[in-house]
Parts: structure tokens; sequence; C-alpha cells
């Protein structure tokens, strides 16, 4: 039975070229609208002031991976799924981690160079991290060796919806300044709505193979999205960061990249149908969880803000 759904799975959403080449065009796109703010200095402000960045980092591309496996093999997750929950966990910060640590009033420096950081890097942690981990778990072990990882064809797809754009991101952010502050926020939003309606209908042509394993994997996401961001806040409290940052390296930990595990898998692993849903429900849950946990901070520190202003008028 179980084979049955993740053959149903699976034929269901394969890919067309077309549509695969949308998606990534989308990450491209998503990549250089983030990067039209970027500068060097950005990169050498993480030098001078490495703590949050590196915090983040390490949160990043070594606790929330090694904790992902670890956690896929003591709960015995079925080798689908959890090699799913593997690949997303490899992957770097989302380009919507930025939106939403302005929205909830956090340090948007420290996100902002924390996404440009972990995209590099990414590179070459996705695909090792995810042979390395994807191969130390014993119940992933057998599957990822049936799908033969193509690790330096994963490398040259990460150059070009992550580094590449971000790189022309820079470029044209440095020769056309006044476009790039006009353009970034609509960028940022295109990206977003376009993303979403991607993932839309991406399911919307399969909503009853969906539907059939929602539940657990709506579930298995929610859980997984929860420790990242419990990751991502821990480490930052651990090094004691001031709360703007501590609210960064939460949201940057948090917030996925997984349209990037979407397409590594529908380019790759077109067959892999229980990852594919497992990087698809990532994709919407964590806009959820992000906004809300962004949306949160916003109020408290409005009331924070009040309560300050209403102490200060109280004459003495």
């Amino acid at each position: 039975m179980e084979n049955t759904l993740s053959e149903s799975v699976a034929s269901s959403f394969q890919m067309s070229p077309t549509a695969l080449l949308v998606l990534n065009a989308i990450l491209a796109f998503m990549m250089f609208g983030v990067s039209l703010g970027l500068r060097p200095a950005d990169f050498v402000a993480v030098l001078r002031r490495p703590l949050a960045p590196v915090t983040g980092l390490v949160a990043q591309f070594l606790l929330l991976p090694a904790i992902t496996c670890l956690v896929t093999w003591w709960l015995a997750i079925e080798p689908g799924l959890a090699l799913g929950m593997i690949l997303v966990s490899c992957c770097p910060g989302g380009t919507f981690s930025n939106v939403m640590t302005w929205i909830g009033r956090a340090n948007v420096a420290t996100s902002v160079s924390m996404t440009a950081v972990s995209s590099l890097v990414a590179v070459v942690m996705t695909p090792l991290n995810f042979a390395l981990y994807g191969g130390l778990n014993p119940h992933t072990r057998e599957l990822l060796q049936a799908i033969a990882l193509p690790a330096d064809n994963m490398i040259g797809l990460v150059i070009l919806v992550l580094a590449l754009p971000m790189l022309a991101g820079m470029i044209v952010g440095a020769r056309f300044p006044q476009f790039a502050r006009r353009s970034e926020r609509y960028f940022r939003s295109a990206s977003l709505l376009v993303f979403l309606l991607f993932v839309a209908i991406s399911f919307g042509k399969h909503w009853q193979t969906a539907l059939q394993i929602a539940g657990s994997v709506l579930l298995l996401v929610m859980a997984h999205n929860t420790l990242a961001i419990a990751i991502g806040n821990l480490s930052a409290r651990l090094m004691q960061l001031p709360l703007a940052d501590r609210r960064a390296v939460t949201m940057e930990v948090g917030i996925q990249n997984s349209g990037l595990a979407l397409a590594i898998l529908f380019t790759f692993y077109p067959s892999a149908g229980e990852m594919l849903v497992v990087a698809g429900f990532w994709g919407v849950w964590h806009l959820v969880s992000g906004l809300s946990l962004a949306g949160y901070w916003n109020f408290s520190n409005r009331r924070s803000e009040r309560t300050a202003r209403a102490q200060r008028a109280v004459p003495s």
C-alpha cells in the first residue's frame, strides 16, 4: 500500500521542462530582487561584526541538518518524507526572511548579510550536507543511493539560481541605485505572489494526490519548521545576541529556501513524490509561521513603545 501511494504521488507531481524552467526563473528572479540592495560593504560588515551572522550560519548549515537527521532517524520517519526533510534543512535561508525580519522590526542588515553569505555557502554546503546526512540516516541511505546523487550538477544548479542572480543584482543595484531603491520592494512582493501562485497551481493540478498524504505531511512540516525556528532562537540566545539580532537569526534559520529544494527535486529527482510534497508544504507553511511570528514581534515592539511613552509621560 505504501509503495502504491509513493508511486501515485511521484507520478502526479511530474513537471514539464517548461514548468521546470519557470520555477528556476522564479528563484533567480527572487534572488536578483533581494540582491539589488546588497553592496560589497555588507560582506565587509560580516567580517567586522561576525557574531550574529556566524551564529546563524552555524545553526543553518550545521545544527539544523544534523538535528533533522537525528530526529528522522530516531522517529523512524518514512524514508521519502525523511529525505525530503533533510533536503529542506540543507538549503540556505529563504529570501522572504528579509521581508519578515523587516516586518518584525528586527535587524534587517543582519538578515540580508546572512541571506547573501548563506546563498554563497550553499553552493558547497547544500549538496555536501544532503549527501552526508542522507547517508548517515540508515532509513534514508538506501533511497539516497537509489536516486543517485548528482552533486556536481546540484552545485551548477545552485550557482545558476542563487549565486549568479545575486551577483547580477549587486551589479545592477550599484550601477542604478535609484532603480534599485524604487524597485526592490516590488521585486519582493512580486516574487512572493508568483511563487505562491506557482505552488498553488502545482498542488491545484494534483490536489487529490496531495490530500492523500496532506494530514501527516503537514504535521511533519509544521513540527520541522518549529524545530528550525527553535534552533535559530536558542543558538542566538546562547550567544547572548541583542534582541534585534536574535530575531533576525531566528527568522533566517526558520525560513528555508524550499524553492531551491523544489528546483533540485524537479530537476534531478522528479519521481521522488514524498520529497516533493514535503518541500511544497514547506514553501507554504513557513510563510504562514514566519509572517505570524513577525506580526507578533511587531505587535510586541509597539506595545513596549506605548508602555515606555506612557511611563515617560507620568510626572515624577
